[in-house]
């Protein structure tokens, strides 16, 4: 399932450099997605957005309606919005029995309008059962079902066109990052989206190293700040210094109740996009709550 909060905080720049990979704490981003999105870096209002997807095979009708009751009670910072993401097949059930308060976000759609595309889900179809966001260019879209960055910008031009926010994920694989490439993976992968984007009001950026999904490698706060930062400035650059500041940019990457508050305080990481801990409604409920340390931060 996918969560969206969000937070206006506001703050001044913050350049840090990144230390090597931290492998003493070994976590698995598995088989599932989350991630928080909260406002950095701009003195205008923002908002911060957390996300929280489980991959596409994984839940069951019993265990989703386990997870919508712990979130249904769950007590959620007042100023944090959410949105969650399930799978598609239990999308309608989930906007049915979740409290108004937690909106819902789809984990993929479809290119065009309708046609004969056997196992696709349209936009059109989200909107008529009330999603409001999709998530596009996940990892394993890219290098499992082999979706380029120019089909995924169209994908997202698509969605934006017709009205859905699109949580635009990035980022770079382990032998990527090894060879010095982080910066230019994420920025070819940044162009694809915007030289197709009709506006960028709302688009949420969420990086996700591959090598930290089941690898044993850990990103510290200051690794995961560092690339934050150099989105946050290739978006001044190649679009404009308002969409920079602005733009809500979310880390996905072995997220916990334990990690979350430190990285929280980073000064451009406006949330999280977890993994296990997203399946558990009371560890969720820390992290969609670590906006505090945001505030503390400040």
């Amino acid at each position: 399932m996918a969560m969206v909060s969000t937070y206006c905080p506001q703050f001044s720049g913050l350049r840090r450099s990144c230390p090597k990979l931290d492998n003493s704490h070994p976590q698995s981003f598995g088989q599932h997605i989350n991630s928080q999105i909260r406002f950095a870096s701009s003195p205008k209002p923002c908002r911060a957005v957390i996300a929280m997807a489980g991959s596409g095979k994984n839940g069951t009708k019993d265990s989703i309606t386990k997870l919508v009751s712990d979130l249904n009670s769950a007590k959620l910072e007042t100023d944090v919005d959410v949105v969650v993401a399930p799978p598609f097949v239990y999308l309608d059930k989930v906007k049915a029995s979740l409290t108004d308060r937690i909106e819902v976000s789809a984990q993929n759609s479809w290119i065009g309008k309708g046609g004969a595309f056997t196992g696709e889900i349209s936009v059109e179809q989200l909107k008529d059962i009330g999603c409001k966001w999709v998530i596009l260019g996940h990892s394993e879209r890219r290098h499992i079902i082999g979706e380029d960055d120019q089909f995924i910008g169209k994908k997202a031009a698509y969605a934006l066109n017709e009205g859905l926010g699109v949580i635009a994920c990035i980022g770079e694989l382990l032998e990527e990052r090894e060879a010095g490439k982080t910066f230019d993976v994420c920025f070819q992968q940044l162009k694809a989206f915007a030289d197709v984007e009709p506006s960028w009001d709302n688009i949420v950026i969420a990086y996700e190293p591959v090598w930290a999904i089941g690898t044993g490698k850990v990103a510290t706060p200051q690794q995961a700040q560092e690339v934050h930062v150099a989105v946050r400035d290739w978006l001044k650059k190649k679009v404009s210094e308002e969409v920079a500041s602005k733009t809500r940019i979310i880390y996905g990457g072995s997220v916990n109740g334990s990690n979350c508050a430190e990285l929280a305080k980073q000064e451009d990481i406006d949330g999280f996009l977890v993994g296990g801990a997203s399946l558990k409604g009371p560890e969720f409920a820390t992290i969609v709550n670590s906006v505090t340390s945001k505030k503390v931060a400040a």
